[in-house]
């Protein structure tokens, strides 16, 4: 590769910055170091992403925030430790620690990351200099990490299957319905009515608190007298909202991680990806999910995903789901299930029956596998 023109090395363009806020706040407020001509003597000390770790310097400015931040499924990646937690013991923790650091603690880490930068899981690199967007890249940013399903789908990208109806007729981004609220304190929601250091709310299971967003935040009229769809009304809360308006998505068997002996990177593969549209039951209902039915996908995850960093790091494995309530983020008005009644009704192939469930992950998945389809509606 040819060396780098000067003008590809300058990471600051001069009037585009400096138009901006941020272009007004000299360099060492957020860098540190010394404000100085000489490189050696300003790069002393210089911290070069601010926005990461405890001292994060966004605080000095967006304290409303950044106060809760750190506490965020982004920044905290919580979601991953309650599977953690409930698969494994304490003993394996140390190992499970390193195994996280090394594959799991590279995504959304920082305020940088979204506002700044592409993630450094998918390289790193400033979207537009220096310049500090207010609103993150969906595809840059929110889809450079959420990109093998959410933006697959959201995008329609998997081939045969349109992408989400949201983002095809409407236009969407992905801050229309998960907006920075949302993004920067998980409990935003919850914080309205509760008292969140209560434990029932301790739990970083996304799909264990409000519904935000919820469908019905923007459609108020489902379900409603004036509702003129008589399937909502019919099926009330017993389906979610994606049993009868996603279509196929893509679901993932056993992720396993391991160190690059060329190269000493960390890196994964998948024993397979495939699509598919699977109708389970809920394995957690509560007030804001009372749904009978979900919709579930396989989640990457095996006994021996971690075998790299040890022996029977997940004794616990069959206490959670491998196929987990899912939200895809393809919806369509008009789907498969939508077609009729009986496109559901006595349908065995859009349910997890025992039989699709592999001998070995059974006892997993006993929450969610349906053990009677819905019986064939009317006369068919």
């Amino acid at each position: 590769m040819a060396p780098l023109e000067p003008w590809e090395k300058v990471f600051i363009t001069g009037e585009e910055f400096s138009a901006t806020v941020h272009g007004q706040i000299q360099c060492v407020v957020c860098h540190g170091g010394t404000q100085s001509a000489d490189m050696e003597t300003a790069h002393a000390n210089m911290i070069a992403d601010p926005s990461s770790g405890p001292d994060n310097s966004c605080t000095t400015c967006h304290m409303n925030v950044t106060e809760h931040f750190e506490d965020s499924l982004h920044a905290s990646l919580g979601g991953y430790w309650d599977a953690l937690d409930a698969r494994s013991v304490p003993e394996n923790h140390p190992a499970l620690e390193e195994m996280f650091d090394n594959h799991c603690a590279s995504c959304h880490t920082s305020c940088g990351d979204c506002h700044i930068s592409q993630p450094g899981s998918v390289g790193g690199g400033f979207i537009s200099g220096h310049v500090v967007n207010k609103t993150p890249s969906m595809t840059r940013n929110c889809t450079a990490c959420h990109g093998s399903r959410v933006g697959n789908e959201y995008l329609g990208k998997n081939e045969g299957f349109p992408g989400d109806v949201h983002f095809r007729v409407g236009r969407m981004n992905c801050v229309t319905c998960h907006t920075g609220a949302d993004m920067h304190d998980s409990t935003a929601a919850c914080k309205e009515c509760h008292d969140t250091s209560q434990a029932a709310f301790q739990s970083t299971n996304r799909y264990s608190g409000a519904q935000v967003p919820s469908c019905e935040s923007c459609h108020e009229q489902v379900g409603k007298p004036e509702d003129t769809i008589s399937y909502h009304t019919l099926h009330g809360d017993k389906l979610s909202c994606q049993v009868c308006h996603s279509v196929q998505y893509t679901s993932c068997d056993g992720c396993h991680v391991a160190i690059s002996e060329t190269s000493g990177n960390p890196f994964f593969e998948t024993e397979a990806s495939y699509m598919g549209f699977f109708i389970g039951r809920n394995p957690n209902q509560n007030y804001h999910r009372p749904y009978e039915y979900v919709v579930v996908r396989h989640v990457p995850v095996s006994p021996t995903s971690y075998q790299y960093y040890g022996e029977e790091l997940l004794p616990n494995f069959s206490l959670l789901p491998t196929w987990a309530y899912a939200t895809p983020h393809n919806i369509q008005r008009n789907t498969p299930q939508t077609a009729s009644c009986n496109a559901c009704h006595g349908n065995a192939e859009l349910f997890l029956t025992a039989d699709k469930v592999k001998p070995e992950e059974l006892q997993a998945n006993g929450p969610v596998i349906v053990p009677n389809i819905p019986p064939v509606y009317g006369n068919p």
